[in-house]
């Protein structure tokens, strides 16, 4: 689907109600595997949702509705609110809250030369928020929900760049992200909440250095092999290059300490046995200490 505008009118239920909605939508938004996010607009104008069109054939009837019933029971202030959906044959859409300032990914690669690069403070506060989004998926969902896509990414940010995890239950495939997957993942195909704990490690070095996970482009290894950033930053914290490794954008506008705090935190998160890394529970009770 090229990008555009078109106009559409969607069936959408929310809770047991069921309303017909002309919307307009607009600005492909990016594009995942299950779907392609867009922008939507009421036609009368009373706000912005969020409308992820799947791929036909993603999933079926019964997934469907599962995954609609387990994100319409998601409720906490660190998780994309699902507000409708619409379901016609194998047309499907899902509709969400609007987050206005994005992705945390546009916010820290890239930057065109007029844009603010985020301050200190406020990435440890990001990380903080999305790991306790991550940590409810984790502890307060019966069974717990494997997010299974823990990324820069799938990080919204709302005003005041309050975090939201996004794309955060997708039960009937896993597609992993290239250098964001856990060893045990790439290796068995096993997933469990601590390949998350190890994704969102990855999102943490990310968020300090201001480098993407993928594609590659941290050099090679003595084999001649491209560094991940996991590999790149883990050379430079053994020789505590601490002015290499952090983002540049910060001009040395940092917490030397808090600095060494996150590192620890992330290290913990990359252990590459999955036994060894903590619970999300211990994840967000440090980087809440080191934000507060």
């Amino acid at each position: 689907m090229p990008e555009g505008t078109w106009m559409c009118c969607a069936v959408l239920r929310v809770g047991c109600s069921k309303m017909v909605v002309p919307v307009i939508l607009f600005r492909v938004m990016g594009s995942e595997a299950g779907g392609l996010p867009l922008v939507a607009m009421s036609r009368d104008n009373q706000g912005l949702v969020a409308i992820k069109i799947l791929n036909p054939g993603w999933q079926g009837s019964r997934e469907f509705c599962t995954e609609v019933m387990v994100l319409s029971k998601m409720n906490h202030p660190n998780l994309v609110k699902l507000v409708g959906f619409c379901a016609d044959d194998d047309r499907r859409l899902l509709v969400y809250e609007f987050m206005p300032l994005g992705s945390l990914e546009t916010h820290l690669f890239d930057l065109p030369p007029d844009k603010k690069p985020l301050d200190w403070n406020t990435r440890m506060k990001i990380l903080a928020g999305a790991a306790q989004g991550l940590k409810h998926l984790h502890v307060n969902c019966n069974p717990p929900v494997i997010n299974c896509g823990v990324k820069c990414a799938n990080i919204l940010l709302g005003e005041g760049y309050h975090p939201k995890l996004s794309d955060f239950f997708v039960p009937s495939r896993v597609v992993g992200t290239p250098g964001y997957c856990a060893p045990e993942y790439l290796e068995s195909g096993q997933l469990t909440t601590k390949s998350d704990v190890y994704s969102f490690g990855v999102v943490i070095l990310e968020v300090i250095t201001g480098r993407k996970a993928y594609p590659y482009s941290m050099g090679q290894n003595r084999m001649g092999a491209e560094l991940t950033l996991v590999q790149w930053a883990a050379n430079l914290i053994a020789r505590k290059d601490f002015g290499t490794l952090v983002d540049q954008m910060l001009t040395n506008q940092y917490s030397i300490t808090e600095l060494c705090r996150a590192l620890t935190i992330a290290r913990m998160c990359l252990k590459r046995t999955a036994s060894e890394r903590p619970e999300m529970v211990d994840v967000a009770a440090a980087l809440a200490y080191i934000s507060t």
